[in-house]
């Protein structure tokens, strides 16, 4: 049972930025004041993949300003110095290799894996790295999970009877393909339990989803046995999040596994919608941000009534919801640091959530992309886009980063 509960605010400025020194505070203040605008943002994202491309001399330039904001370095040992600094402030360090999809063909896939295990293998000598994250499409043909998807939708009944049957219907070569995929999927998972380390699997879009859930649910089914090695990522903007997170709970319980559920917004929203429209169906996503909010409040609160069954990562930069998660335990008389409850936020934002959090006893981390510079561009992009609103994300970060300016008398 937990003492009288801690008061945790989001506001405190010194703790959240105890970490940068005055000149990394003064440039994480031009960043973010640059990705106000959004014309440069919108001119910045569209040209700076293509000079990359082509050897455009502006690589120092991104690495001294949005990569080393967004991401922990280009190897595992530029990562590791960012990963024990945080590790200072008892902040943990959930690792993933920026690549985004594998290379074409067997062999690449195949080299996508073993970079998952190398990962792993890395995560397991460092303290504070009990987490790494993996995409399924990094070692699986989008094609063929695809199919597979759509095959599933024409099928009656549960997620694991569509699967099944959906299965029955490759051909002998796709069939070999996809028994390659789950070999993958399992050697990655091994790795991860015979290490000690946990692994997100990655949400993907609608119409990839199913094949992911079901190979991630035989991956918890075998793994997650007395300890959680393995959890699924949960976009709470779907409409039919909500009621999947229940449905993979009582799947949880009748499967006698431990339930790992990392819980998200989204990340797909506009490419979705544009999707449906094309395709003249209805859209996957909520009819608005009140919804997503609502849905992934109650999916915090369902996690936190089962917390025997549920592994959760409130992995979310919405100031609510954190709070509210912290609410829940501390009424409950649970523990802010159970080995059931994690938080966590992307490096480089939110800064404020996660470093009080931690202050406060709770378990958090920090999302920490590494990479090949030009690799990570597709995710320092969306990094620039989702920031670029004033009034949204950057606004709050800029307003936090100036307090503590002023607090510092800069």
């Amino acid at each position: 049972m937990s003492t009288t509960p801690k008061s945790v605010s989001f506001e405190n400025t010194a703790n959240a930025f105890e970490y940068k020194s005055n000149k990394e505070l003064k440039k994480a203040e031009f960043l973010f004041r640059s990705m106000g605008f959004s014309a440069l943002v919108k001119i910045g994202t569209r040209v700076t993949p293509w000079m990359i491309r082509s050897g455009f001399p502006v690589r120092s330039i991104i690495r001294e300003t949005i990569f080393n904001q967004f991401v922990g370095g280009e190897t595992l040992d530029e990562t590791a110095d960012v990963a024990r600094k945080l590790g200072e402030y008892r902040v943990q360090v959930i690792l993933d290799y920026g690549v985004e999809g594998g290379e074409d063909g067997e062999e690449g896939f195949d080299h996508a894996c073993k970079e998952f295990i190398r990962v792993i293998d890395y995560a397991a000598t460092q303290a504070n790295i009990p987490l790494m994250s993996i995409k399924v499409t990094g070692f699986a043909r989008f094609g063929l999970l695809e199919k597979l998807d759509a095959a599933m939708a024409g099928i009656e009944g549960s997620l694991m009877k569509r699967y099944a049957r959906a299965l029955e219907l490759l051909t002998p070569e796709e069939t070999a393909e996809w028994q390659s995929v789950s070999r993958r999927m399992q050697q990655i998972c091994r790795a991860a339990a015979d290490r000690k380390i946990g692994v997100l699997v990655d949400a993907e879009e609608t119409w990839i989803q199913d094949p992911v859930d079901a190979l991630t649910i035989l991956m918890m089914e075998q793994f997650n046995r007395g300890r959680t090695v393995v959890y699924n990522t949960i976009q709470l903007y779907r409409r039919d999040r909500l009621a999947f997170l229940k449905d993979s709970f009582e799947a949880a319980e009748q499967r006698d596994f431990i339930l790992g559920a990392k819980l998200v917004r989204g990340a797909y929203m506009e490419k979705e919608r544009r999707r449906a429209l094309e395709k003249g169906v209805a859209s996957p996503i909520q009819p608005d941000k009140e919804s997503t909010d609502k849905d992934y409040n109650a999916g915090v609160e369902f996690c936190i009534a089962h917390l025997d069954r549920v592994s959760m990562i409130v992995a979310s930069h919405n100031e609510y919801s954190n709070l509210l998660a912290v609410r829940l335990l501390q009424e409950k008389g649970v523990a802010l640091n159970h080995p059931h409850v994690h938080f966590s936020q992307l490096y480089g934002m939110s800064d404020n959530i996660t470093f009080n959090l931690a202050k406060a006893g709770c378990a958090v981390s920090k999302y920490l992309p590494f990479g090949p510079l030009k690799d990570v561009i597709p995710y320092l992009m969306r990094r620039a886009q989702e920031n670029s609103s004033v009034s949204g994300q950057t606004g709050r970060e800029l307003g936090l980063i100036r307090k503590e300016l002023r607090r510092r008398g800069l």
